[in-house]
Formats: C-alpha cells, structure tokens, sequence
C-alpha cells in the first residue's frame, strides 16, 4: 500500500519545476542571489500571523525529505570552512551552538566539520534538573523562547570563539538577541555565525557589523550562498489571503486520517488497511546523549561513530525485504541522531536502497499539492511529548503521496508517549500512508544534577544466564554480584533464633535450599496446570495496565526473587501481544534495609527513571510496597534522581496495598511452592557488610548444582503457552480494571494487624498474610501455625502437605480476608522445638 498521490510524477517535471514558482506567482515574491538559492532552497506560505514566507530548505532535512549524504555533506563542509578560517588553534577552543528547532542536527554537523568541537543547541524543553546558563527570543517564530541548559555550565564560560549556527540568516535578529545575551554572561573576542543560506536584506546586512564593533569582539559570517528575499507591498495580507483560499483541512492526503490497526497503540506488528507497525531495538550506545541539548562532547561523538554501523544494521535487519525507498523521519529537536543512522544506513546497504531523511516540526505551513510549491503534503498529528507550551499540533511534511515503502520514526523515550500511539498520533498518520513503520526509541538524556552521585559508571554490567541463573540472557538482567562460592547457608531453626533475637537480620544469610519430596513436586505440577490460565490472564492483565497507564515503553524491575519470574512472563506477554522487546532487571530490596541504592544508580545512569515499572509477584500486607516509597524517598534525597515511581505492579494483590495488579484474589501463584529452583536457581538476595561493600550491588547465589531439579523454564512455559487462549479475556480484564476505583485501602494490613494482636504475636513482621507468603514461611522459616480461611480448597493442598511434614497445625477461620496467613512462631528459641525444628503450642 505505497502512497503514490506525486511519486510516480515525470522526473522531468519534478527536476525542471522550482519548488518556489508557486508563490512567486501568486504572491509576488522574487528570490535573487547566487545561482544555487534555487537548488538550496523552495517557498511555501506560513500559517503564521508574523511572517506570511517560509523559505523551506532542500538540504536542511527538515521539511523535504533528502538523501542523508547530502545533508551531512553540507553541514560537514560548511564546519570545515570554519575550522580554516579560525585556525588549528582557535578551532581547538571553540564552542558550537545550533539553534532550536531547524538547525539542531545542522549546528551538529557544524561541530563534526570543525574538529569536532564540543556542540549545544539551544532548547525549548525546560529540564527541571539542569540550571538555564541563558536564553534569548526569536522575533518571528511561532515559538519563540530558546533555553540553554548545558550540563557543564562552564561549556559556554571559555574564552574560545563561539560559533553560531541556523538554518537561515534572515533579519539576523535571533543571532544579535543571542550574542548580546552570551556576551553579557560569558564575553569573548570572536564569534563566527554559520548559515545554509544568507537573505539579509540591505536595510539588515549592516547590523552584524554595528554588534561587533559595539561588544568589541570580531564577528564572521559563513555561509553556503547568499541573496534575499523581495517582497512586495502588503505581502503577509496576501498571503494570509492565499493559505485561507487553499486550507483544505479534510483533503486526504495532506491531512490523514485514517485510523492505525496497531494493536492497542503500543507497536505491536499489525496489517490491514493501515501500514504494519513494528519497534526496532537501536541499542543506543550507553552515557551517549540523544543530541546537544545539554552538549556533546568529542567523547560522545567517538562512542556514536562506534555504534552507528550496528545500530544501522539492526535497522536494515527489521526493513523488510522488499523496501526501495526509505524514509528515516526524525522528532522536532530530534535531528542529528535520526541523520546519523539515515547516513550510516544508506552506507551500509551499500545503494540498494534509496534513504531519506527529515524530521517532524511544529511549524504550520500551508500544504499545495503542485510541483512548484516546496511542501506538497502534510500529516497533522498532536504533540507527544508533553510540551512545555501545553498541547498543539506537529506536522511531517511531504511524507504522504511520496512513495516510500518503509518509514523509521525516531523519537527520543521523553516522545515516546501514548499520544504518539493515539489513533490521531504521529504512528497512525504514518501508517495510513506508508506499508511499512518502524519506531526507533532513543534514550533522552537528562543530566544528574550536580550532587548526584559518580558512583554508576563504576558499577559492573548486569549479571545474565547461563553464566548466573538458568534463565535466557534476555530474559533478565541481574543487578546483583555473585556470592555463589561464599557458604551462606544456615539451619532454619539457627537463622530464625538469630533473627528474632536481634542477632542477625534474615538477609546476612540463607536458609539451606528445600528439596521437595516426590509428593509434594506432583503438587506443584497439578497447581501449575490448574491455574496456568488464571495466571496468564493475571499476567497479561497487569502488563495491559502497566502499557495503559505507566509508560509505552516500561523498563521492568522486578524484585529478586519472587517478582522475577513475574517480570519474565510479563516481558513474554508484550513480546506475544505487542512485539515489544521490554528490558527487564532483577535488584534487591530488603525489609528494613530498603532497596538496592547502587542498582538505582545504575537504572538512573542506563534508563529514564519514569519508564521504570517495579514487579513483585504479589502483595502480602504491604511491608514491601512501603519499604519502597521510603527507599526511593531517600534515594532521592541522597542522589538528587527523581522520576522513581513506588507504585509496584503484581500479578495478586490480596492486601490491596496497590493500584497495578491482574487481580486481587489470594490464590496459588506456583512459583510461590519452590524456591530457587522456579526462579532462575537464584538465591534470596544477601546484604552483609562484609560481603557487599558501599559501591557493590547486593549478593545473591546460583546454584548450578541443582540443574537437575530446575522448574524454571517448565513454569515460564506453561503459563506463556495459555497466552493465545485468554487473549480476548485479558482484553475484558483489562478494561474493566482500568475503568475501575483500584484506591488501595490496606485493608490486608489491618487484618495483618488485627491477627498479631489476637494471637498475642505482637509483631507485625511474624504475620504472613496470603498464600504465597505462607508458603514461604513453610519453606523458609520456623512456623508457628496456619491460619485457614474456612471452605479453601486445592490451593492450599500444598500448605497442607508442608504443614504436615513439618508437624504444623492448621486452624481454620471463619472470616479471614486470605486465603490463608502464616504465622512465625514467636518465642523461637531451638530449646522451644527440639532437634526436628517442629513447631510446638505456646
């Protein structure tokens, strides 16, 4: 379903027609100057009230698409005239700053030509954690404030010479309100201004040298050509005359509308009457910035140089195979990441495919489809990146009718938000129009403030199977060290004397591994295959709402242990339903200790702390979820990193201590029956300060040696299979749950509570509430008793046959809010129980 509406036009037509004539007929304006202007540049009429022209540039790679080459070649060429005209010395100190929105990539290319120098450009996307080391207005924008916000603030302090780069030197007010602004702060005694085009009227060609000689600093100008613009009298009448005449807001082709058959708007690969939708995973190279908005080192740009011909083979893997004609469609800002992996793409198909670049943009132009108007076709969606200005719409121009078979859209993570899904966002419109749509996620890169600790880049890469856990490599990563040759373990009975005596707490060891007996193994496959559907319909249930509500495109976190297998099957449920390939790590958060500090270090370094969604695989009383908002408080305090969201996402959420979760009944989650050997081989996490140091992640154990005995895989698989069966049920649960009062109302703690007292337990910490929790006391700890909610049936068949063996007592109750609760046995001493470690009555 190409989109041909002028593809298939004579080449002769297109070649020999100037994509300006349209105007300069109809409104009078007249382009003089040297003979390339008219290759360089076309005219189109603003939808602007200041300025009725728009200059619309063939090389800039905003507004036409255009071979990457050439839009790099220009940009390159003009910073090597820079470089030989200040000199190896001064081209060593100088500072590039590009202009927002047109001329980010170009000021980028700018910097690459010159030496590479260090670059900025200008933004309008405030970041709350970086100060503003100037800004300054553009006169005839439709917006027009420019933040500085480098992270160094001494990028722009040096004595060096400052160049300055636009798409197009006009008035030359933007440049005089910006070095009158810079010098003021950061005086210096040169200054280059770099433009593609200069259109200086006469009354204007003097005022760049009535600044020098007022600031006394010398000012260049270099440029690709020059000339200017004639316009006649009363031109911004006539033309606001012209765009009323010819807007057309429901002609199909400038404004699409058809709807996107992606499913559920999050980039699973869909077809139909709209264009397949489909992520490709770049592999962004890690501490490397998307762009200069708060600079651009020479060290990032070796790192990018580094990762650009795999990240653009990736891009080539995922075309599809009959793709001849590309579009690499950057975001607004987003210009020099989207340019350099059209450039390296085209390099790397070595000519079987014709690549071309631009960008989206939020300037309203008026669309005419004739070959001798520069913006032929327009594609309306609404902005997806939460602007600072509030909400309004974005435009790609000459997309539709344009003939390309495949599109990669590049947006930052900051962009990639369900507006960008929306049946009227940028996907669908592309999709109405294109066969092919690939969506490309680079990581925004937002500066730690300056208290923020260093102490990521010392940290190791996270741990992967096989090497440690039996799970596959991308499956999860693990933020932990590995403590598998340190003897941890300990008796039960010695652990829990330890712990309640206030000797040791729980996690500077291990309780010795339970090996279950051939009956209770059977247990686990017959509650696995009893509620392998209820668990898949959970999963998918919380996945669902995680996309919905928390972010396109979430980072999963689970919490070692039990949330891991979570976190595996939830990544396994967006890869079936929605072709996403979501990272997932595995940390460790310990009661009374918090989590993990040096793992949210890491997560803060590699990922947008907002796209991080934490997975546990269900909620008891709640001590965990608290924990959490205390630990991540802290963090905040401490490391000055934001974004953290406490909110934690679980498959069972008995206690309603959460708003994320596949259900709120207490039933049996199988992997809650074993311990390591249905969760990877992993251990329990350790914190012990011997062990694990101040810059260290938390420990935990593989054990290989228990290969033979490993369910793991056997669980992941079991519930991933039931996937296609409860697909419409999910659909069901999904919606009703996201149109439903999810409000916690802890009503798990206060029975929590309410046992210890009755009991005369006094202590919240020995009450386990709910049947995974129970099963882990049975499995971990010295139980007392079990409490039974009058009428379970087989999901407690298990906690019966641990309860038996270990000589505990089941006491049924008539109104208990679980399923079922353990209770630790609270006077533990060993002379309490005996050598067996049997519970005994109080």
């Amino acid at each position: 379903m190409t989109d041909r509406a002028h593809a298939e036009e004579p080449a002769e037509e297109r070649a020999g027609t100037w994509s300006g004539s349209w105007v300069a007929e109809r409104l009078g304006v007249e382009l003089a100057g040297d003979e390339t202007l008219p290759g360089l540049l076309g005219l189109a009429l603003r939808r602007n009230p200041k300025r009725a022209h728009l200059l619309v540039s063939n090389v800039l790679g905003k507004h036409v698409p255009q071979s990457p080459s050439v839009v790099y070649g220009h940009g390159v060429a003009l910073g090597r005239r820079v470089r030989d005209l200040l000199g190896t010395e001064d081209a060593g100190r100088a500072v590039v700053l590009g202009y927002a929105e047109t001329a980010t990539g170009l000021g980028h290319c700018v910097a690459d030509g010159l030496g590479p120098a260090p670059y900025l450009h200008s933004t309008r996307r405030p970041v709350g954690s970086v100060a503003r080391a100037g800004g300054f207005e553009e006169a005839h924008s439709h917006a027009t404030s420019h933040l500085l916000l480098p992270e160094d603030p001494a990028l722009l302090a040096g004595d060096g010479p400052l160049v300055l780069v636009d798409d197009e030197f006009s008035t030359g007010n933007t440049v005089l309100n910006t070095i009158r602004a810079l010098h003021e702060r950061y005086p210096r005694t040169r200054y280059v201004v770099v433009a593609l085009v200069d259109m200086r009227s006469p009354a204007d060609a003097g005022r760049l040298d009535d600044l020098a000689r007022e600031i006394g600093a010398r000012v260049d100008l270099v440029t690709t050509a020059s000339g200017t613009v004639r316009l006649p009298t009363g031109v911004l009448e006539k033309g606001q005359e012209l765009v009323a005449r010819h807007e057309t807001p429901t002609a199909p082709v400038t404004e699409a509308t058809a709807p996107v058959t992606e499913a559920s708007g999050r980039g699973a690969v869909a077809s139909g009457p709209a264009g397949s939708v489909a992520r490709v995973d770049l592999r962004w190279p890690q501490d490397v910035p998307d762009g200069g908005r708060h600079g651009f080192a020479a060290v990032h740009r070796e790192r990018l140089e580094e990762a650009l011909p795999g990240m653009a083979a990736r891009i080539a893997e995922a075309l599809p195979a009959d793709a001849r004609r590309v579009l690499v469609l950057g975001s607004e800002e987003l210009m020099y990441a989207p340019l350099r992996l059209a450039h390296a793409l085209e390099q790397t198909d070595g000519g079987g495919i014709d690549v071309r670049y631009s960008t989206t943009t939020r300037s309203p132009v008026l669309a005419v489809d004739d070959p001798g108007y520069a913006i032929r076709t327009r594609l309306v969606f609404p902005a997806h990146d939460d602007p600072a200005d509030g909400p309004g719409e974005r435009y790609a121009y000459n997309v539709a009718g344009a003939g390309f078979d495949a599109v990669l859209a590049v947006v930052d993570s900051a962009a990639d938000t369900p507006a960008l899904h929306a049946p009227d966002g940028l996907v669908a419109r592309l999709a109405a129009h294109v066969p092919h749509v690939l969506l490309a996620v680079v990581p925004s890169y937002v500066p730690r403030p300056p208290h923020a600790s260093e102490r990521p880049s010392m940290l190791p890469e996270p741990l992967r199977g096989p090497a440690f856990s039996s799970y596959a490599p991308d499956e999860v990563g693990w933020l932990l060290q590995d403590l598998s040759d340190v003897t941890l373990e300990a008796p039960t009975e010695e652990r829990e004397e330890a712990i309640q005596s206030g000797g040791a707490h729980y996690a500077e060891s291990l309780p010795v591994e339970y090996q279950p007996s051939e009956q209770y193994q059977e247990l686990f496959h017959a509650a696995l295959e009893a509620s392998a559907d209820r668990l898949a319909r959970a999963v998918g249930a919380v996945t669902e709402i995680v996309l919905a509500e928390r972010s396109p495109r979430p980072v999963l976190v689970s919490l070692a242990r039990a949330g891991t297998p979570v976190g595996v099957l939830m990544r396994r449920w967006a890869q079936f339903r929605h072709g996403l390939d979501l990272p997932h790590y595995a940390v460790s958060i310990v009661r009374g200790r918090g989590i993990d500090a040096n793992a949210l270090r890491w997560l803060a370094a590699h990922h947008d702390p907002a796209d991080v969604v934490f997975v546990d695989g269900w909620t008891g009383k709640g001590a965990i979820t608290r924990e959490l908002a205390a630990a991540l408080r802290d963090f905040e305090v401490s490391d000055g990193v934001t974004g953290f969201d406490p909110e934690i996402a679980v498959l069972a959420d008995p206690g309603s201590c959460v708003r994320t979760y596949g259900t709120r009944d207490d039933f049996l989650i199988p992997s809650a029956c074993l311990n390591s050997t249905v969760s990877g081989l992993i251990s329990r996490t350790v914190l012990r300060a011997d062990l694990v140091g101040p810059h260290d992640f938390h420990g935990a154990k593989f054990y290989r040696e228990l290969a033979g005995a490993d369910l793991s895989p056997v669980f992941l698989d079991a519930v991933a299979a039931r996937f296609p069966d409860v697909t419409e049920t999910v659909d069901a649960q999904a919606k009703e749950l996201l149109s439903a009062d999810r409000t916690p109302t802890w009503e798990g703690w206060a029975a929590v509570e309410r046992i210890s007292e009755e009991y005369g337990i006094h202590d919240v910490n020995l009450v386990k509430p709910g049947v995974g929790e129970t099963t882990r006391v049975m499995l971990r700890r010295v139980p007392w008793k079990v409490l039974a909610r009058a009428g379970a049936g087989a999901d407690l068949d298990h906690v019966r046959l641990l309860a038996e063996q270990r000589g505990v007592p089941v006491e049924e109750v008539a109104e208990l809010p679980y399923t079922c609760v353990g209770l630790i046995h609270p006077q533990y001493t060993r002379g309490a129980t005996g050598a067996d470690g049997k519970a005994v009555t109080l």
